[in-house]
């Protein structure tokens, strides 16, 4: 059966569970559909919670869903939530350290004061300062308010007489960082944290 979906919706996201209903991923709908497909995942109703085939999900009539992949003869509901049926593991991921994750992992938060300022006013800064031998990594860069940033300087933060509201470090990598806050989906909130709380915690 060779189905032709419509591009638009086949690269929407589809959250990946694994047998223990572990959020291990983020892939799109078009893989979600061809691991459903070939019995690899089956497809979680994310009001329900029931667990369907490819042929139980296709006669299934109840998906909250309104992504919907179309061809010239059938419809089915784009999967939001599959869940793979017999991989049992939960990869490791290491951050890239990149400007946008560095946001995430602070919370688009001045990490001495704590305001929360639009990005235009939060800047990277090096805790120990570069001219000091500081590094450029996860370990020693915070963002900083233009106020913090301006009386840190190029000193410590003893010495500039500030304080951090946390030691910096690796974030605990997690799919959701390489996606869009505005891309998250609302049913994935029974099977997720938000990516701040957990960042936070980690």
């Amino acid at each position: 059966m060779k189905l032709a979906f419509a591009k638009s919706v086949l690269d929407h996201p589809s959250l990946v569970l694994n047998r223990s209903w572990i959020a291990i991923h983020v892939t799109t709908v078009r893989r979600a559909l061809c691991l459903l497909y070939s019995e690899a995942a089956v497809v979680v109703d994310t009001e329900s919670l029931q667990t369907f085939d490819f042929d139980g999900w296709f006669r299934w009539d109840r998906s909250p869903s309104d992504r919907w992949v179309r061809t010239p003869g059938i419809r089915i509901a784009a999967p939001e939530v599959i869940q793979l049926r017999a991989y049992n593991k939960v990869p490791a991921y290491d951050a890239p350290f990149t400007r946008r994750n560095l946001f995430e992992r602070d919370g688009h938060m001045c990490q001495y004061c704590g305001a929360r300022v639009g990005s235009d006013r939060l800047s990277i800064d090096h805790v120990t300062p570069r001219s000091k031998g500081g590094k450029t990594s996860w370990d020693n860069c915070v963002l900083a308010c233009v106020r913090c940033n301006s009386t840190k300087g190029d000193r410590t933060v003893r010495e500039a007489g500030l304080r951090l509201l946390r030691q910096p470090k690796p974030p605990r990598w997690t799919p959701y960082l390489n996606l869009k806050r505005s891309e998250h989906l609302e049913s994935w909130a029974k099977f997720t944290t938000p990516a701040r709380s957990r960042i936070a915690k980690s």
